[in-house]
């Protein structure tokens, strides 16, 4: 594969569960030379992840009021502590090989960062870093958190997720991301307007583009993973 290409998948609304198998199969194509660079765009039902070293502390409710509200909880692979994906917020996970760029995994980080702080200039929003803390913030609150692995090949998996029209009740079941003392905020509030998710969605691939330079191609989820996508067989 072109080293100068990304494919861009979007997905829709998927459900978790779904979204780690997808990973799983396109990093394992990617090791293997047999599918390009690969960012998945995508929403998520109300879902609460924690990451490697996440603290079950800052999960404020208990997993009974959880299911009450249908809300899901997993435990992933990723760095960081707890965080929120639902409806209205974009979800973006790169499948990227990271050998060609010397497993910079700080460097990474903070391409994944400006990502966002590009995507969010297009709308008039000026975000940016916070010392100290992983992430992008609109003054003082966060607007886009990062939460990823490198695996033992060099392959990405997880991202980041920026909030558009997020419903933010669901941050104050959590400490996110484990950092007390600052509050969640969204694109539509700050400002003060609409915006449709599909537009976020074009700004982060233009942005994703410009940080990695690279050529983002569109392609169709089923040809992403054939597999993955084809449907259930009927035997009944």
């Amino acid at each position: 594969m072109n080293r100068g290409l990304c494919q861009v998948c979007r997905l829709g609304k998927i459900e978790y569960r779904r979204a780690l198998e997808l990973q799983e199969g396109v990093a394992a194509a990617r090791a293997a030379g047999a599918a390009a660079d690969t960012l998945l765009l995508l929403e998520h039902p109300a879902t609460y992840t924690l990451g490697r070293r996440g603290n079950e502390k800052n999960l404020l409710v208990s997993q009974e009021t959880l299911a009450d509200q249908g809300v899901a909880v997993y435990r992933v692979d990723r760095g960081g502590d707890v965080t929120f994906h639902g409806p209205g917020q974009l979800v973006a996970y790169p499948i990227l090989d990271l050998n060609d760029r010397r497993r910079n995994v700080v460097r990474y980080v903070r391409e994944l960062e400006e990502t966002m702080i590009r995507a969010l200039a297009s709308f008039g929003v000026l975000a940016g870093r916070m010392s100290g803390l992983t992430g992008v913030w609109v003054g003082d609150e966060k607007i886009g958190a990062i939460g990823v692995r490198v695996d033992s090949r060099g392959i990405t998996r997880h991202g980041f997720a920026l909030n558009v029209t997020t419903e933010l009740e669901y941050f104050l079941q959590i400490v996110p991301c484990g950092i007390r003392h600052k509050q969640v905020t969204t694109l539509v509030r700050v400002l003060g307007h609409a915006v449709e998710l599909v537009q976020v969605g074009q700004a982060v691939v233009e942005s994703f583009g410009q940080v990695f330079r690279m050529e983002m191609i569109e392609v169709d989820p089923a040809s992403l993973c054939p597999s993955f996508f084809a449907p259930a067989s009927n035997t009944g």
